[in-house]
């Protein structure tokens, strides 16, 4: 593994930010780290990017601890914090080979690392103006090709795809998806669909606790559930099914409801009878699996 957590905590005051935080990420695969406001997301990506100390625990980077030589590991790791901090009155190629020569790279690597960023990152067009002329889109573009100036092995991504229109979210997602090939990356985000387009694997925070860590297609399919998406004419009311079992009413309101099973062939046989008792006009009946967002409210719920 390129990065190992382990036991990691941290505490503000009486309050613990972090309590014993462990987990790791492999090379070539994307890792979505998620959690509500407040789960401790940012503090964890602080501390292995060496801009927060940890009260104990321990973080390696390619083998080496992180904790005891920070000096060593920044130049492994790329980080976007999620405030993208850019200096708007500078020119997109004069503030990456600034940011360059901060790793003190020389000014003739620094130029061919820039060319190459700059075409990797999709900013040609771009790279002439000042940052603070460029729209949120090729912002997040500059803050991406700034945190990979140095040829870092790990790459840690906090909110990259916040404000983005739908064709820039596409982009981004396919920027971050080609630097992943060549990388460990951490993508953190609250945006579930973005986890679900380009990550393989999933850290779920929450009060500071790891609550699920695991290849995302494991954590689906070990929820072993199914939803069921009625939608009828008529408004509808919970207690008419509730010999289903766990249901609730979907985004049509009380036209709409979602039932919850282990068994959806013999679920659908008693929910036609239900429906038929009750004389309610079908409009649909639907079958799907849990999608992330409802496994992370469960999980983060519970």
């Amino acid at each position: 593994m390129s990065l190992e957590v382990s036991q990691l905590n941290k505490l503000y005051g009486t309050q613990k930010a972090l309590d014993n935080v462990s987990f790791s990420a492999a090379p070539g695969r994307i890792l979505g780290f998620l959690g509500p406001n407040g789960a401790g997301k940012s503090t964890t990506m602080k501390i292995i990017t060496g801009y927060l100390q940890a009260d104990s625990g321990e973080v390696k980077i390619l083998g080496e601890n992180a904790l005891q030589n920070p000096k060593n590991i920044s130049s492994k790791i790329g980080y976007l914090p999620e405030h993208n901090p850019l200096y708007l009155d500078l020119y997109v190629r004069e503030f990456l080979e600034f940011s360059g020569g901060l790793y003190g790279m020389k000014s003739a690597q620094v130029r061919e690392r820039v060319n190459e960023l700059v075409k990797k990152t999709g900013l040609n067009s771009e790279q002439h103006k000042k940052i603070g002329q460029l729209s949120k889109g090729f912002r997040q573009r500059v803050g991406l090709a700034r945190s990979l100036i140095h040829d870092p092995q790990v790459v840690i991504l906090d909110e990259p795809t916040t404000g983005l229109d739908p064709n820039q979210l596409v982009e981004i997602r396919i920027l971050i998806s080609e630097i992943a090939a060549e990388k460990t990356l951490i993508f953190s985000t609250h945006i579930m669909q973005e986890v679900e387009a380009i990550c393989q694997d999933v850290v779920i925070i929450n009060k500071g606790k790891i609550l699920a860590a695991s290849p995302l297609a494991d954590l689906k399919a070990g929820s072993g559930k199914t939803e069921l998406i009625l939608v009828t004419e008529e408004e509808m009311e919970l207690e008419w099914f509730e010999k289903l079992g766990k249901v609730r009413f979907g985004g049509k309101g009380k036209r709409e409801l979602v039932i919850e099973t282990t068994d959806p062939i013999e679920t659908r046989k008693v929910l036609m009878q239900l429906v038929a008792e009750r004389s309610l006009n079908l409009n649909s009946l639907n079958q799907s699996k849990k999608n992330l967002e409802t496994l992370f409210r469960e999980i983060t719920n519970a």
